[in-house]
């Protein structure tokens, strides 16, 4: 059987951001994301690290140095009682430096090729799968890949122009993104009867995150969308797909921590944002 993965872009993500990190002590975890990766990797979520590391194209580190921050990192997780399954990055950048790496790749975000690669290499189930960033270079690769997509709201994105950056939920923070994925999972766990995530489990590990996440947050630029319409089309790619689950679109002014049996997945991808090019 196929594994479920939850996918993390790096920088902005699962760690602060900084202009081309390349040192070990540059990588600093973000608070309280802790107790969110461990319910999900507990519940067996493979944790995978998807990153564009355009620096060594550009000749500001080597890929021995990225080895050695990765390592660092690793022991950082395994701190918080997280174990790192794979990290898989893109070296190249057309701008690039180093001849070889100056090259158009199908590896680099928004292209879902590390994705991919990953789903070859570990078995996963990508449509089970969950991808957070915080660009929406991020998004597209997930959403090509078959992924269910969660932006992390740094201030930077703005409303996509294409369908195919759209995600399928906005978070706050990064620890806020791990508890809609956990809502979103004991939700339908819960309703296919998988015993590994039916009380108490659901009980002890909401308790743990904190109170039900918010499944309608939007940026402060979009407070003039209305939440039960989002201001995006409603018509979507063929290759996008609905994620099954309950979103972010809703009927109802305010959304229940637990999900009456009449309230479907609209059947398109929720809460979607839209952003600018990482310099990375």
């Amino acid at each position: 059987m196929k594994s479920r993965a939850l996918f993390l872009d790096r920088d902005g993500t699962l760690v602060h951001p900084r202009r081309y990190p390349s040192r070990p002590q540059d990588l600093r975890l973000y608070d309280g994301i802790g107790p969110g990766l461990r319910t999900l990797q507990e519940a067996g979520f493979r944790l995978v690290i998807i990153t564009n590391q355009a620096g060594i194209a550009r000749g500001y580190f080597t890929e021995a140095d990225l080895q050695r921050m990765h390592e660092y990192l690793a022991e950082e997780l395994s701190q918080l009682g997280v174990r790192l399954d794979a990290v898989y990055y893109c070296p190249h950048h057309p701008q690039g430096v180093i001849p070889e790496l100056a090259v158009r790749c199908d590896c680099r975000k928004p292209q879902p090729g590390m994705l991919l690669r990953a789903a070859t290499e570990l078995d996963l189930d990508l449509s089970s799968s969950w991808f957070v960033g915080d660009i929406l270079d991020d998004i597209e690769a997930g959403n090509r890949a078959g992924c269910r997509t969660i932006l992390v709201d740094l201030g930077t994105e703005q409303l996509p122009e294409q369908q195919i950056r759209f995600p399928h939920f906005v978070a706050q923070d990064t620890p806020h993104a791990l508890r809609i994925i956990v809502e979103c999972e004991f939700v339908e766990r819960e309703s296919l009867g998988d015993s590994h995530w039916i009380h108490p489990t659901r009980h002890v590990a909401c308790e743990q995150l904190g109170p039900p996440p918010d499944l309608l947050y939007r940026p402060p630029t979009w407070q003039s969308v209305t939440l039960a319409e989002p201001a995006h089309p409603t018509t979507y790619p063929s290759d996008l797909k609905c994620s099954g689950v309950p979103c972010g679109r809703q009927e109802r002014a305010a959304h229940p921590t637990t999900y009456p049996s009449d309230l479907k997945c609209s059947g398109v991808p929720c809460g979607r944002q839209a952003g600018q090019e990482r310099n990375a």
